[in-house]
């Protein structure tokens, strides 16, 4: 079972983050942990994990639609929240990819098998299966408010959250932008960029 690409599939996270502003862009520390993956799109499902405690994103991997992108609250970096296995599965199942604010394990696993995963780091160790928490509903994962059905886009260049409704408006205002700057080539690029610039320094009495 595969995953059917999303919408804004094909806008970057560079993109949306210009539209959207700072609050709906994941801290630099979630990251791809296998150089250029595919660019992925979809609906957050959510999932909270207990400090040092993985049994809710194991749940999740056999509850969550065809094309759900997994956003993992993961209780810190001290334990794995899923390894190579739990990869598999959930990319057997159709889950686009997993964005954990927390650690997983087995690395070579996971880049052989190409399954996009964003998260802070590798640890060897697993976490314990004893914590059960409600699915679905609102984490916080690398500083932003996710909720059930929002839109995470995520490459390498990072991970952005559209929230849901507001997914049309952002892909109409993404495929305007994109566009324009198609349409634009280098020098006039730059003419208007220095303008800018020296519009900016000219507010501050810059002279150097």
């Amino acid at each position: 079972m595969s995953a059917t690409p999303g919408p804004l599939s094909d806008v970057s996270p560079t993109t949306l983050a210009d539209l959207l502003g700072r609050e709906q862009v994941m801290d630099f520390g979630l990251r791809t942990l296998w150089p250029t993956p595919p660019r992925v799109a979809g609906p957050a499902f959510t999932v909270r994990c207990a400090p040092g405690d993985q049994l809710m994103l194991h749940a999740a991997i056999y509850r969550a639609a065809p094309g759900s992108v997994l956003v993992v609250e993961g209780g810190g970096t001290e334990y794995a929240v899923a390894g190579g296995n739990v990869c598999a599965v959930a990319q057997r199942r159709g889950i686009a990819a997993f964005v954990v604010d927390g650690v997983v394990r087995d690395l070579a696993e996971i880049r052989a098998s190409g399954f996009p995963v964003f998260a802070r780091g590798v640890v060897p160790k697993p976490g314990t299966k004893k914590a059960a928490f409600p699915l679905n509903e609102e984490v916080r994962c690398g500083g932003v408010t996710v909720r059930a059905g929002d839109l995470v886009v995520a490459d390498e260049e990072g991970v952005v959250v559209v929230p849901a409704a507001r997914q049309e408006e952002l892909l109409q205002a993404a495929r305007a932008k994109e566009a324009k700057e198609a349409a634009q080539s280098l020098d006039a690029w730059e003419t208007d960029h220095y303008a800018r610039i020296q519009q900016a320094l000219d507010a501050q009495d810059f002279t150097g």
